[in-house]
């Protein structure tokens, strides 16, 4: 060691010859002033060794999720249901005792407000004006992961009267273009292409995140449609990029959406663990008209699912039987045929995710040739792609068991082996569900299985 030390004083020439162990012929002086040397570099090196390299520390606060499930079979839960213990706890016992592995909850609904105190001053006025939330809304949902529990938070995006009135400039309009424009239930909407808005949106996303959120779960993702459509416009889509291109305007929010909820370091302030996954990011999910999957043109709302699928993990469309119009499928009552339909519906939504072609444009597509009409490749998905809405509320006929269970068998008939189900009531058809535990594989799309007929017992 000390040969070596004293070569590292002495240069190259003196490294070699001590290597070498060839003697050295030095003037006495310059042979002092290099031991001295040698000694110091040996008392730096004999310092270097004694430190001790402490570990680095991540003291960033911990948020724990729970892994998504291979199969995604979820009841949904209101605001105020959520901030209502005895009601809350009622649901999860649902949870626990049958097959349901997960629940979504609102963070934002129809009402613009959201459903837990925000740290986000932007979003503080929402949680303020608020008639229901939890204010253990983090406490709640360590809970469902404590039971295993798989948390969905959904935000209804556009449809917000309470942004609406506080920001007009960025809201629908009538035609005046100065009268922010109201449904027929007096709801008003964003113009989807108020950019500004879309900052908003994400800034609540991350924070949702961070609180505990395993999905985002992101619905009325379009243009308004029920209300007077001859007395409306959208300032901000008339003067964007491209134009009046209702879905393309919306595939740019959407695009937008993707990039910022797949960008780790939006998430970073929280250290999240317990995702199943390698990045600290949500899975995301998108609510489509149930007409998306059949339809080719985008309904007047902007949505396409060709131009939704590539930027959400699932795209979930509402193919509840009752929102079809009669006659549909020579059905003068959709109704009274829910298998049917839904298992339609979510067939073709299938079909149009596999298939590596399309007629119709999008930002991911790419026009194949110069053949009239157009055709575009696109991007393949599996039926994993997709998530089934299924009806459990009496609006066009009864859902009692038998029927919730039927449009459950659709979606499994179909290739769709995850689901949700919506009731406003959150009151559950617990007849409808089966033991905990259960799991069912993929079925062929040509052998539709046998439905059951469970009993009915609803869940008041």
């Amino acid at each position: 060691m000390t040969k070596i030390i004293i070569a590292l004083a002495l240069g190259v020439a003196g490294v070699l010859a001590v290597l070498s162990h060839a003697p050295l012929s030095l003037p006495q002086d310059v042979y002092e002033r290099d031991l001295a040397l040698a000694s110091t570099v040996e008392s730096d090196e004999v310092a270097l060794t004694e430190l001790v390299v402490e570990p680095v520390t991540d003291d960033r606060p911990v948020v724990t999720h729970v892994p998504l499930p291979d199969q995604v079979k979820a009841i949904y839960m209101t605001a105020c249901v959520a901030g209502t213990p005895s009601f809350r706890d009622r649901l999860v016992r649902l949870i626990e005792e049958t097959e349901i592995n997960s629940v979504v909850i609102d963070i934002k609904d129809y009402s613009g407000t959201i459903s837990f105190r925000p740290e986000s001053q932007a979003w503080l006025p929402a949680w303020q004006a608020a008639q229901c939330g939890a204010r253990d809304m983090r406490e709640f949902i360590a809970d469902l992961h404590a039971r295993n529990i798989f948390v969905i938070g959904r935000i209804t995006v556009f449809q917000d009267p309470f942004y609406a009135v506080r920001f007009p400039h960025l809201a629908v309009k009538k035609a005046d273009g100065n009268t922010v424009w109201k449904d027929h239930k007096g709801l008003s909407f964003i113009d989807v292409a108020a950019r500004e808005y879309w900052d908003h949106i994400i800034e609540l996303s991350v924070e949702s995140y961070n609180l505990g959120f395993d999905e985002l779960n992101f619905d009325y993702v379009r243009y308004p449609s029920d209300g007077n459509m001859r007395d409306i416009a959208f300032p901000h889509t008339a003067a964007s990029e491209w134009g009046d291109n209702r879905p393309a305007n919306l595939e740019a929010f959407f695009r937008y959406l993707h990039e910022a909820m797949t960008d780790e370091s939006r998430f970073a302030t929280w250290r999240h663990e317990g995702t199943g996954r390698e990045r600290a990011v949500p899975w995301t999910s998108a609510d489509l008209f149930g007409m998306t999957t059949t339809n080719f043109d985008d309904l007047s709302i902007g949505q396409i699912q060709e131009r939704a699928a590539p930027y959400f993990d699932f795209i979930a469309p509402m193919v509840y039987p009752s929102h079809y119009p009669r006659n549909y499928l020579g059905f003068s009552n959709p109704n009274d045929h829910a298998y049917t339909i839904v298992h339609h519906a979510m067939k073709s939504g299938v079909e149009r995710m596999r298939a590596p072609t399309t007629s119709l444009p999008g930002f991911k597509h790419e026009r194949m040739g110069t053949s009239t009409p157009p055709i575009y490749t696109k991007l393949v998905y599996g039926p994993e792609h997709m998530r089934t809405w299924i009806q459990d509320f009496n609006y066009g006929g009864i859902y009692d068991a038998d029927k919730v269970r039927e449009q459950i068998q659709a979606s499994y008939d179909a290739g769709v082996m995850s689901w949700m189900i919506w009731s406003p009531s959150n009151n559950y058809t617990r007849g409808a569900l089966k033991a905990p535990g259960t799991s069912e594989l993929p079925v062929s799309l040509k052998e539709p299985v046998t439905v059951t007929k469970p009993s009915d017992n609803t869940v008041e």
